[in-house]
C-alpha cells in the first residue's frame, strides 16, 4: 500500500482546493493507494468539494484558529486600537502555529509521496521532508509577468524532486528557470470530474459565467458587455454563478442599469446545480483579467457550450482554439466581444458547430488520461 499525502492550506472554496479534491478522488480509485489530505485550516464543518470515502482528512489547527486578515484590516480602518492589538496578536499566533504544525507533520510523516499545493508548502516540504519520500510541488497560479513571484516560486521548489505545472506556458517558463536545480518540471493539466452524457441543445436564450466574484475575474466588465448586448437582444438573459467580495458592487450595477430582471447572481452552487445551469444555457462567457488554467471552460465545453474569453486570461489560451471551439478576444476589446456574442446569438448552427468541437477537445483532459499521468509520476523512483 503506497501512502500519499496532499498538503493543503484549506479545503474551502477555490480553484486550488477544487483541484486537490479532484486529484485525491482520482487517486483514491486505485486500491493500492492510501490517500490523505493534510489541511492547515478548517474553514467549514466539511470539505466544500466532495471527497471519496477512502480519503482521510486531517486538520492541523483547531477550527477557531483561522486567518483574521479582514478583521485586522477593519480594526485598522476604524482606528479601534485595542481591537487592532488583539487582532495583530492573533495573526502572529496563527502564522506561528501554521508553520509549526505543518513542519511537524512533514518531519514525522510516513508518507511515500508528498504533494505540496502552495509555494510556502513547497519550501517546507523541500527543507523538512523525509529523504525517503517522493516530494512533488504543484503550481496552479500564473506569474502574470511578476518576476518576483516567479523567483519566489523557483526558490520554494528547488529542493523538491518534481514540480508539476498545469499549463504548457507555465511548464516552458519554469523548466528554464528550474534548469540549474535538482527539481524536474512536468506538465500535467487539470481535469474535470466527469463528462456529461448529453450536451446542451443550445436553444435557450441564456448566457452563463461561473467564478469567484473578485476583481481579477472581471465580472463588472461582463455586466457592462451584457448591458450592450441586452439592448439589441433583450430576450437573452445572463446568469453568474459564484460568490465573493464584489457581490454588492455587482448588485448595485445591475440595479442602476435596470437589469434586475435580466441578470441572476446565483451565489455559490454545487456541481449538480452548475451542470444543470449549463445544460440550459447557450453561450459561456469568461471576462477574467487573469486565469491560470480555466477549468470552468472545460466544464462548459463538456456541456457543448461555445466559449468566449479575453486572451488576457492565460489559461483560456491553453484551452480555447479561437474559431474552432470558441473565441479568444484580444486586448480586452469590449466591442469585439460584444460582436462575437451577437454573432453567436444570431447563428444557432454556428453555436452547435463550436460546441461540438469543444466536446471533442475535452477528451484531451479526461480524468483517465490525467490520472494516468499522475500515477506514472507517483510510481517514479527518487
Amino acid at each position: 500500500m503506497k501512502k500519499i499525502a496532499i498538503l493543503a492550506l484549506h479545503l474551502g472554496y477555490g480553484g486550488v482546493e477544487r483541484s486537490i479534491s479532484t486529484l485525491a478522488n482520482m487517486l483514491a480509485e486505485k486500491k493500492d493507494y492510501e490517500i490523505s489530505i493534510i489541511s492547515i485550516y478548517q474553514l467549514y464543518d466539511k470539505p466544500v468539494f466532495p471527497l471519496h470515502e477512502k480519503i482521510k482528512v486531517t486538520y492541523l489547527l483547531p477550527k477557531n484558529l483561522t486567518p483574521n486578515r479582514e478583521e485586522w484590516k477593519e480594526s485598522l480602518r476604524k482606528k479601534k486600537f485595542l481591537t487592532f492589538i488583539k487582532e495583530s496578536a492573533k495573526s502572529v499566533h496563527v502564522l506561528y502555529a501554521k508553520k509549526k504544525e505543518m513542519v511537524r507533520y512533514i518531519k514525522t510523516s510516513d508518507a511515500d509521496v508528498m504533494i505540496s499545493t502552495r509555494d510556502f508548502l513547497n519550501e517546507w516540504l523541500g527543507l523538512y521532508g523525509p529523504r525517503s519520500a517522493l516530494k512533488i510541488g504543484w503550481e496552479h497560479n500564473h506569474h502574470h509577468n511578476n518576476m518576483k513571484y516567479a523567483t519566489d516560486v523557483v526558490r520554494s521548489a528547488k529542493d523538491l524532486d518534481y514540480f508539476v505545472l498545469v499549463s504548457k506556458d507555465l511548464y516552458r517558463f519554469y523548466k528554464r528557470k528550474m534548469a540549474p536545480h535538482h527539481c524536474k518540471c512536468l506538465y500535467i493539466p487539470n481535469t474535470i470530474d466527469n463528462i456529461p452524457k448529453r450536451r446542451s441543445p443550445l436553444n435557450a436564450k441564456k448566457l452563463i459565467s461561473v467564478g469567484r466574484l473578485s476583481p481579477e475575474k472581471g465580472f463588472l466588465d461582463l455586466l457592462k458587455i451584457y448591458q450592450q448586448v441586452e439592448k439589441k437582444y433583450p430576450d437573452w438573459t445572463l446568469e453568474i454563478i459564484g460568490d465573493g467580495k464584489e457581490k454588492k458592487q455587482l448588485q448595485e450595477f445591475i440595479k442602476q442599469a435596470n437589469l434586475t430582471d435580466k441578470v441572476t447572481l446565483s451565489g455559490f452552487q454545487d456541481s449538480d446545480y452548475i451542470a444543470g445551469a449549463m445544460q440550459h444555457s447557450s453561450i459561456y462567457l469568461m471576462t477574467s483579467h487573469t486565469e491560470s488554467f480555466g477549468i470552468v471552460l472545460l466544464e462548459a465545453m463538456s456541456h457543448g457550450l461555445p466559449c468566449l474569453a479575453f486572451d488576457s486570461a492565460e489559461g483560456a489560451r491553453e484551452i480555447i482554439t479561437s474559431g474552432r471551439d470558441g473565441y479568444l478576444i484580444r486586448h480586452r476589446n469590449f466591442d469585439a466581444m460584444i460582436k462575437k456574442i451577437e454573432d453567436l446569438i444570431k447563428d444557432e448552427n454556428r453555436r452547435k458547430e463550436l460546441g461540438k468541437n469543444g466536446r471533442e477537445k475535452i477528451k484531451e483532459f479526461s480524468s483517465d488520461k490525467i490520472k494516468e499521468k499522475w500515477v506514472e509520476l507517483i510510481e517514479k523512483e527518487k
